[in-house]
């Protein structure tokens, strides 16, 4: 037999083929093993390692056969008498060669090291296989597939090495890049070393210098996290350190320090972390761009654990497990991070790197030493060894800490640490109570010196606690060497903090039973029962406690109403309230969301929604009994101003654009818009809201006045005038006749009804109030629809039930002309002076007080009659003295009374006259002529500009009218007026006016001026003596129509009414700017569409649910900006209540 030559395979030379050949074997055999030896050159380690085990196989000669080539029959022999207990007889039968033992050798060359270790049933197990013994069952019972594919030479780490081995490599190779993500930037992805600077913790608190220079600039945040969500767009609250660096570069923190903590003026583009894979570009980094500079590329690195370059042998000690180190003393601290780890202690380094529980887990050493070994490892947590704390079961019934077998999962995958079974993480579940309640009852030692006390484990957050608040030594409290700070219970049993989250909603309900009883308690008591309210104002105390005052403030903005991601109908409130168009709102809009970086507008689709709900045609609704000549459809929007006039064939296309909503589905939007105000005062008055379904009584004010010319130039060529009318309407009360009650409760009563805020618009007509033809042609319909409306009543569902309506109109909001033009009355320049009674001008001014009103709209109907039949065949003079200047047909129902507005602008123009007149002495002198006059005139302007800034007007308005009759304006005419006589008298009646007047503008004169109220009839008798004695010049047998209606009908009216002021078209008079403005708002080509949008958007104004939503956005730049950039705190507000909490 020839000697086998020594040396590894990769030493042997092509001539050392025959010796294999001539050992038995084959060719093919060696060529294989050649390969094998030359492709794990590149891994010397652990070429070594395999070598070692082939070598002895090959130099066994009875491996392969105890005789030469004669011996093949042996060969048979032999593999058809394998005996049963030998690892042969668990191979496939497929692996069984029948012709020579080179299978058999070729299994024992290839085969798996868990097989191979299989012992057999007579031999006791090797002490190497205990520690290996995980997975041998699992590896033994492998599909033959497998084993072939082995055989036939795919050998693989996962296979030749045990599970053990398979979890450590792979801990030591996330260890390794940990650690090198912990020399990267968080942000840019570059190495921190060549950033020269200090590096920064992305999870760390501001230092002081970076807090100061990020507060100058209007950054309150106090920790990075805050500060790179706000630049870089990142959030980096959930970062893991086994995927994201913990640090970030002097570089990153110059990008945010020059954005002010709010934006970047920079482009820095931040990496997309992703976990460890075998393909990670930072363990086996692929430096492709020193090939394109033809240097020379490095050699990929194999495997993760093998960077560190390896530490130099001693040359002169045999190969083997023993290896001793070379001691030097060149760099002994490298050495010694290099030196020989025990495997169980470098796992277990290894876990704690990735579970960093140190702080937050009790360590097994606080229990007593006598404790059995298997029962401390029954109260460890498998991944961590501390003592289990809030522990979950896996399905295999392995016991570990949840947050620790979390993160394991999410770092290794989801399989047991202890026995390597996949499991799903929704599968962990809690512990048997019995084992509960003893590891609750396990006593620890505390580790505070001087205590030797054995605490509970469940009471032992508790006591250390009381141990911190004993002493009040700081430098006691932060000695690293106690720990209890680690021990400290950050929620209820020394659960961590996030478990609570974590918990289902049972199980939460159940842990805050005692908070939530009393919470309730104390809400009821104190805040009328609004536990929200109460929670909320908790959590806004909780992050002013903890200096998150930015948070804080978007917290309480969104309580108000006016916080991140508004609500659409207070984006809607605000553009209706600062007239924004659709273009103007959109640039808004963009601006603040590319500003802030957040959407807290809401687009224009979504105001469109939202605006649906407010607008007439919304909801459903029924009339019992059916309008008569009116439609039953409900979903009806705005329509035609000329819809439902009768046409007939004579009668000329109507020339003129107008605009309404039906008057009953108006109604209904006003109705459902109060319907918060009418179920609050159901509750204030005590009654029941489910008896309270039928009996609502409301009283709706009509009111109709002409805009003047509204016209707007758009495009070339001159300004065309146009004139303008709008009917509008105003809920003025509801009531409510109760069952068993003898009087009806007045539940919503109108605070403001002279505002354009109440007064809803109907129609919109571009028309002339003096053209009586189209005005009655256009609110004809409109009047059928209201003596319909009259009839009937309303089916409606408020606070969820059907309630019924009915309904009371008045039209008071006239001005002097438009109740004329209503009434069929003659002009205002008329014999008959007043639309209340019947007198002349001349018997009004030799009686101005005693009149009573007679006239009403019945009256007037059976006049026109007289006067359009002639019955007695009279003359004009004659039948125009019986109807008492009724010359047209009355089409509208108005209420007998008086305008207060108009009333005060009529009297204003006359007083206006008055001291024009004794400017000039006209009591002396008769006829004075045009050129005096004006010179008056020009004299009092100057005066009253001079004195009180009163700018002159070409026509008498309600603002100059209240500025001038004032004692100011008086006292300044005064000085102009040489006789002292005249002057007293001046004061005289202006003092005496100025006593009446609050009896007819106040909206309730018998709780607002009762003394007043009782002095009117007297004030009146003794202002029209003076009228009649002092200046009986400009008063003989004249008077006005205004003078006249205030000195004779106020008392009656306040009688019959209980007030003038109430009922006045004030609010439809201030609505003439928003016409104004809302035409502007939206301009078009079509006047059709852009009337559409005026009264679309004149409704909104008046909406109630939108002027709730305006209070908190009272002044909208403010409120924006509050938003976007909320005012810093500043340092002087004492913060004692918030520590408090």
């Amino acid at each position: 037999m020839q000697k086998r030559p020594q040396g590894t395979l990769s030493q042997l030379s092509l001539k050392n083929k025959c010796v294999y050949v001539s050992e038995g074997l084959s060719v093919d055999l060696w060529l294989m093993l050649t390969v094998r030896e030359a492709q794990g050159t590149g891994r010397k380690r652990e070429g070594r390692e395999k070598e070692r085990e082939i070598m002895p196989l090959c130099g066994h000669r009875g491996s392969f056969m105890d005789s030469k080539s004669p011996g093949r029959a042996d060969t048979m022999e032999t593999e058809s008498s394998t005996p049963a207990d030998t690892p042969r007889a668990s191979v496939p039968d497929e692996l069984c060669h029948p012709f020579s033992k080179f299978s058999d050798w070729k299994f024992k060359l290839f085969r798996v090291r868990s097989m191979e270790k299989a012992p057999l049933p007579s031999d006791p197990p090797l002490e190497k296989e205990t520690e290996l013994r995980v997975d041998v069952q699992g590896d033994a019972g492998a599909l033959p597939g497998s084993v072939m594919k082995l055989c036939l030479g795919g050998k693989s780490k996962e296979n030749v090495e045990g599970a053990g081995r398979r979890v450590d490599l792979k801990l030591q190779e996330i260890d390794t890049h940990m650690n090198h993500l912990r020399s990267l930037c968080r942000l840019c992805g570059m190495i921190l070393r060549k950033a020269k600077g200090p590096e920064h913790a992305v999870q760390g608190n501001l230092d002081e210098s970076s807090r100061c220079s990020l507060r100058k600039m209007g950054c309150k945040a106090s920790s990075w996290s805050e500060v790179i969500l706000k630049v870089f767009k990142v959030d980096v609250s959930g970062d893991m350190e086994t995927i994201h660096p913990s640090m970030f570069c002097h570089r990153c923190w110059t990008v945010a320090i020059r954005g002010g903590g709010f934006c970047s003026f920079t482009r820095t583009r931040v990496p997309v972390w992703k976990p460890h894979t075998s393909h990670c570009q930072h363990c086996f980094p692929k430096r492709l761009i020193l090939q394109r500079r033809g240097r020379k590329r490095s050699k990929p690195l194999r495997s993760a654990h093998c960077l560190p370059k390896r530490t130099k042998r001693d040359s002169s000690t045999p190969t083997g497990g023993n290896r001793v180190w070379r001691q030097t003393t060149d760099n002994s601290e490298a050495l010694g991070l290099r030196a020989r780890v025990k495997p169980a202690a470098q796992r277990a380094l290894w876990v704690k790197n990735i579970t960093r529980c140190q702080k937050d887990h009790l360590s097994h050493q606080l229990l007593p030493g006598e404790l059995p070994k298997d029962f401390l490892n029954a109260v460890t947590c498998q991944v961590c060894e501390h003592l289990l704390s809030d522990p979950v079961q896996s399905p295999c019934l392995h016991l570990f800490c949840r947050t620790c077998i979390q993160k394991y999962s999410h770092s290794m995958g989801p399989q047991c640490p202890a026995c390597g079974l996949l499991f799903n993480p929704g599968d962990l579940a809690s512990p048997a109570k019995a084992f509960l309640s003893v590891l609750n009852s396990l006593p620890l030692a505390c580790p505070r010196e001087g205590c030797g006390e054995w605490v509970r484990l469940d009471t032992f957050g508790d006591h250390c606690l009381n141990h911190c608040l004993e002493t009040n030594d700081d430098a006691e409290q932060d000695n690293p060497d106690e720990h209890l700070d680690g021990y400290l219970p950050v929620n209820k049993g020394g659960r961590p903090r996030q478990h609570l989250l974590s918990l289902t909603r049972r199980a939460q309900k159940h842990r805050l039973r005692e908070l939530k009883s009393q919470v309730r308690a104390f809400a009821e008591k104190e805040e009328g029962g609004d536990v929200k309210a109460v929670c909320l104002t908790l959590f806004l105390l909780a992050l002013r406690a903890g200096n998150e005052h930015r948070q804080a403030d978007e917290l309480e903005a969104m309580m108000q109403g006016r916080g991140l991601g508004l609500h659409p109908a207070v984006c809607l409130a605000i553009r209706v309230n600062t007239f924004l168009s659709c273009s103007q709102y959109h640039k808004m809009y963009r601006t603040v969301k590319a500003t802030s970086g957040r959407q807290i507008f809401q687009p224009l689709h979504t105001l469109r929604t939202a605006e649906k709900e407010l607008l007439p045609g919304f909801h459903q609704f029924e009339w019992q009994p059916a309008l008569k000549n009116v439609s039953t459809s409900w979903d009806v929007g705005i329509i035609d101003g000329l819809s439902g006039w009768t046409v007939s064939v004579d009668d000329v296309p109507a020339d003129t654009i107008s605009r309404r909503f039906r008057y009953d589905v108006a109604l209904v939007s006003a109705l459902k818009d109060l319907e918060e105000d009418i179920m609050e005062g159901l509750r204030e008055r005590g009654l029941d809201d489910s008896t309270c379904t039928s009996g609502f009584t409301v009283v709706i004010k009509e009111s109709c006045d002409g805009m003047g010319d509204v016209s707007e130039k758009h495009g070339g060529g001159p300004a065309i005038p146009e004139k303008a009318v709008r009917f509008s309407f105003t809920v003025m009360s509801i009531t409510v006749q109760a069952e068993g009650e003898d009087e009806a409760v007045t539940i919503f009563q109108e605070q403001k009804p002279n505002s354009e805020l109440s007064c809803r618009p109907l129609c919109l007509m571009f028309v002339d109030e003096s053209d009586h033809e189209m005005l009655t042609a256009i609110l004809g319909p409109v009047v059928a629809e209201r003596r319909a409306m009259k009839e009937s009543r309303l089916i409606l569902s408020i606070g969820g039930l059907l309630r019924s309506f009915r309904f009371y109109f008045r039209g008071t909001g006239y001005d002097e002309k438009m109740v004329r033009e209503m009434e069929g009355l003659e002009a205002s320049g008329s014999t008959y002076i007043c639309t209340l009674c019947d007198s002349t001008r001349a018997e009004a001014s030799q009686n101005m007080v005693l009149h009573s009103i007679t006239r009403s709209h019945e009256e007037n109907l059976d006049r026109y009659e007289i006067w359009r039949t002639n019955p007695f065949s009279e003359s004009a003079d004659e039948l125009r003295d019986r109807v008492k200047g009724v010359s047209a047909k009355p089409f509208m129902e108005t209420q007998p009374t008086l305008d207060a507005l108009h009333c005060d602008i009529g009297n204003a123009t006359e007083f206006y006259k008055i001291f024009q007149d004794e400017i000039g002495e006209v009591y002396q002198r008769t006829n004075p002529t045009r050129e005096e006059r004006r010179r008056w005139r020009s004299a009092l302007d100057k005066q009253l500009r001079k004195k009180l800034k009163l700018k002159p007007v070409m026509r008498m308005n309600g603002n100059y009218a209240r500025r001038l009759m004032t004692r100011e304006s008086v006292e300044a005419l005064c000085e102009l007026v040489p006789s002292e006589e005249r002057r007293k008298a001046l004061r005289e009646l202006m003092e005496l006016y100025l006593q009446m007047k609050p009896v007819w503008r106040s909206t309730c004169p018998a709780r607002d001026c009762p003394d007043q109220l009782l002095r009117y009839s007297f004030n009146s008798q003794r202002f029209a003596d003076l009228l009649s004695t002092t200046f009986k010049y400009r008063y003989d047998g004249k008077i006005t129509n205004y003078l006249h209606k205030t000195l004779a009908h106020v008392p009656e009216i306040v009688e019959r009414d209980g007030s003038i002021g109430a009922w006045a078209s004030e609010g439809n008079e201030s609505g003439n700017k928003l016409f104004r403005r809302f035409r502007k708002m939206n301009a078009r080509q079509s006047k059709t569409f852009e009337l559409e949008d005026i009264l679309k958007h004149h409704w909104l104004y008046t909406s109630k649910y939108l002027q709730k939503f305006m209070e908190a956005h009272r002044n909208s730049a403010k409120a924006l900006q509050a938003t976007i950039n909320p005012e810093e705190t500043p340092d002087d507000v004492d913060t004692a209540d918030i520590l408090d909490f």
